[in-house]
């Protein structure tokens, strides 16, 4: 068996902007009350645990993740409300889930897979 993920980490010019985006998008409770305004999410929100906030001076913004949903099609609807843009359309992965893709208001790409589409 292969390394399992166990952290995702949202990097971005505006942390608080992409805290509140996600906590709004996923109901995900986003704990940034520490010094670094880092915003926490816990596997018992996300699936897995977690950071969103605000990279250093001339970083590039980075994430890497998928998030498990019910409804594709809703949920890139929801993002494109809050300021996202769909980049792709659910789609059936040969031998694989069915995925759907959009970016962030930064314009990270963000991916998520159709609950039980797993193999």
């Amino acid at each position: 068996m292969g390394k399992k993920v166990v952290h995702f980490e949202i990097i971005g010019k505006d942390g608080k902007r992409l805290q509140d985006f996600y906590a709004r998008l996923f109901d995900w409770k986003v704990d940034a009350n520490n010094p670094m305004n880092y915003g926490q999410v816990s596997a018992d929100d996300a699936g897995l645990d977690g950071g969103i906030a605000t990279g250093q001076p001339g970083e590039p913004g980075r994430v890497t993740f998928y998030v498990e949903v019910d409804d594709l099609d809703g949920y890139l609807k929801k993002a494109e409300g809050l300021g996202g843009k769909t980049i792709m359309e659910p789609t059936d992965v040969p031998g694989g889930p069915r995925l759907a893709m959009f970016t962030d208001p930064e314009g990270h790409i963000v991916g998520m897979i159709k609950a039980g589409s797993m193999a």
